[in-house]
């Protein structure tokens, strides 16, 4: 990775390293060491031809990406994220490069691994091994079920934009590369060009792994000018940055009127209130302390998720700031982070740095008053241990602002990004609510409470303003992620200023990258186009039964019908008296009777799943390995002795596993009465073995 260094970064695209000429390259934009102010790299994109690599992506890395299912897909990123993790190290010591330390890299390249697990986990757990995703339940549209509808997702035919900041240099890429790829749709990433070579690195190590389909990823380090001019229907951008940047690009031509799609991850004030049960001395209080000075400290401050208003009861305006002042005292060493106890790094750059302090002296212009910390150039440890100011690095010290005035706008829309909060006094729930609504929509806010009361009270009020609330007591405290984490079965993103979009929440971020479609046709057609069969849509039964069928010889519509068994007032009881299920529907003639459901005593319906299993059944061993569930059990019609009970059974999908020798088959159940009356419907899970193991021989 030290072969970039004081040398020009590259970017990846149209399958190849690129760099700009050699004039171009002398003028770069100079990337420095966050702690040292050692040139790092050279960042240009003269030169590049940005509508190539998008076109790239749309036909190369299309191409490739749609050879794949969602479950092929799936495997990829697991094995990425494998080789990352064999080479993270690496990254830890670019990391470092950047102002972060370990615990703030373990943040953001554990992390940004850990999305790349998830994914893969929820990918195969979720969703089918095909190409097309099933949303919601089949509709029927005409009486005698010939016409039907639902909705399908796509995946979109362009490519997946992603601008990132440059706090999250390898989780902001990846968290947003993941549900893309997962979904089929190829990525242009483009960093940040602070902490750009930390996402180079990682790109690189993912290229040299040979695990990339062609096409499927590309980095630009450097300027996009005229990226938004190149993008067309079909594509999408995910941006991370400031609102006013967002705001900007929302607004260019082709996301108005030409179809690009635009989401944004924006500033936020986040907000995390105290309680009115936890007074100094509970371990709400204790919890709140400990995660507000770890969300100004982690990441030196810059994280989109941390805490920027710390709004108390006005009685423990005193107790909290001084229980933060002990434990940044205590536990909170600014420096290097190469050096040997350092727990806060410097801010990214010192741009960085010079606007983190503009935007405290606006604060304090409004009436903050600082009472931790201060804006001088703060004592820090250097690599070699040695202790001073320095004026090399981005270093600024943790910082507090306490405001009398909880009206005051600056507290509400200034935002410092760096390790810095503002701390205000509420009076009532109403106004807690209030002074969190003020922020103008945020990412997250965090509640420490014990009180289900006060949660109720305070979540019916702020909701609406958060994509994500947090509550924090003392019985998950310890269990906790945190105020400022996000997760990737969770959304990150929220309302107003926080930019209005929606990231990670599990597949919910994959189907961001595609198209919902209403589909309308037979049921025949609707099986082709789904791979799910459907009622009405050819079926196959008699012959060999599909118990005995591989998962290479088994087909969609498959099935097998029962023959009849006859339901007797002795089975009910028998099942009854086995079972201990003696709720009177079944045992009482009179009381079932007065029931408005019932016309007396009626069969159990888990006696008639238990007969339905044992008349389609082949019980002798085959590929059908194990049943491992029951999905969307419906009863229809009461079962009364003498009724008689057959069951249709038709394999309506089959998904084999990527990694196992065998997958996983939903079948299609129905049970009817003596009079074609539907009893119960529901599907049957199986594993089912991709080959039928060969006899032994004799």
């Amino acid at each position: 990775m030290t072969e970039t260094m004081n040398e020009i970064l590259p970017s990846y695209v149209n399958g190849a390293w690129w760099t700009p000429d050699a004039a171009a390259a002398a003028s770069g934009t100079e990337v420095r060491d966050a702690s040292t102010g050692e040139v790092v790299a050279r960042v240009s994109t003269d030169g590049l031809d940005l509508g190539a690599a998008l076109e790239h992506a749309r036909t190369v890395g299309q191409a490739s990406l749609g050879r794949l299912t969602f479950h092929q897909r799936a495997v990829l990123l697991k094995q990425m994220a494998l080789a990352l993790t064999e080479r993270k190290a690496e990254l830890y010591a670019l990391s470092s490069r950047t102002g972060a330390t370990k615990q703030d890299s373990w943040v953001d390249i554990d992390g940004g691994i850990g999305v790349l697990f998830t994914y893969s986990g929820k990918g195969r757990r979720e969703m089918p091994n095909s190409k097309v995703y099933v949303d919601g339940a089949v509709e029927s549209l005409s009486k005698d079920g010939s016409f039907l509808g639902r909705h399908i997702y796509t995946r979109l035919p362009g490519v997946a934009v992603q601008i990132n900041a440059f706090n999250f240099p390898v989780w902001g890429s990846l968290e947003k590369f993941a549900p893309a790829f997962l979904a089929g749709v190829p990525t242009l990433v483009k960093p940040a060009t602070p902490t750009g070579y930390l996402a180079e690195a990682f790109v690189r190590m993912l290229v040299e792994s040979g695990l990339l389909p062609e096409g499927s990823l590309q980095l630009v380090s450097g300027s996009v000018p005229d990226l938004f001019d190149h993008l067309r229907l079909g594509d999408l951008v995910a941006f991370t940055g400031s609102a006013s940047t967002a705001e900007r690009l929302r607004s260019h031509d082709s996301v108005q009127t030409g179809g690009v799609r635009f989401t944004s991850e924006t500033d936020s004030i986040n907000a995390s209130v105290l309680g009115t049960d936890a007074i100094e001395g509970t371990p709400e209080f204790d919890a709140y302390v400990k995660q507000l000075v770890v969300e100004m400290t982690t990441k030196a401050g810059q994280k989109c998720t941390a805490i920027r208003r710390a709004i108390v009861p006005a009685a423990s305006v005193d107790a909290v700031v001084d229980a933060v002042r002990t434990r940044i005292a205590e536990r909170v060493v600014v420096g290097d982070p190469r050096a040997e106890g350092v727990t806060m790094g410097p801010l990214a750059s010192t741009e960085q740095r010079d606007e983190v302090l503009r935007q405290v002296a606006k604060l304090q212009a409004a009436g903050g008053e600082l009472v931790i910390g201060s804006t001088d150039v703060p004592s820090v440890m250097q690599s070699d241990g040695a202790t001073g100011a320095t004026f090399d690095g981005a270093f600024v010290a943790p910082m507090l602002l306490r405001f009398a005035d909880a009206a005051s706008p600056a507290l509400h829309e200034v935002e410092a990004f760096g390790p810095v909060a503002s701390i205000v006094g509420y009076g009532t729930l109403d106004e807690a609510t209030a002074l969190v609504a003020r922020g103008g929509g945020s990412l997250v806010t965090s509640v420490a409470t014990h009180d289900p009361e006060v949660a109720v009270a305070l979540a019916s009020g702020i909701a609406a303003y958060n994509g994500r609330v947090l509550f924090l007591d003392r019985d998950d405290a310890r269990s906790s992620t945190g105020h400022g984490s996000p997760l990737p079965n969770l959304v990150h993103g929220g309302p107003g200023r926080a930019g209005g979009g929606e990231e990670l929440g599990g597949i919910r971020a994959v189907l961001h990258h595609m198209q919902r479609t209403a589909v309308q046709g037979s049921p025949e057609m609707l099986t082709a186009l789904t791979g799910v069969w459907h009622q009405g849509a050819a079926s196959q039964p008699g012959g060999v039964h599909p118990f005995r069928k591989s998962l290479a010889e088994l087909r969609l519509g498959d099935q097998v019908v029962s023959e009849s068994r006859t339901v007797t007032l002795e089975d009910i009881e028998t099942f009854a008296e086995f079972t201990g299920d003696t709720f009177y529907a079944h045992m009482d003639e009179e009381a079932a009777a007065a029931n408005p459901f019932f016309p007396g005593r009626v069969a159990h319906g888990y006696l008639l799943v238990s007969w339905a299993a044992g008349l389609f059944v082949d019980a002798a061993p085959g590929p059908v390995l194990a049943n491992y569930g029951l999905e969307n059990l419906r009863f229809i019609t009461p079962v009364s002795p003498g009724d008689s009970i057959r069951v249709e059974l038709t394999a309506k999908q089959i998904s084999p596993r990527e990694t196992d020798e065998y997958g996983e088959v939903r079948w299609d159940a129905v049970l009817k009465n003596q009079d074609d009356e539907l009893v119960a419907t529901y599907d049957v899970l199986t594993l089912v073995a991709k080959e039928l193991t060969p006899e032994p021989a004799a």
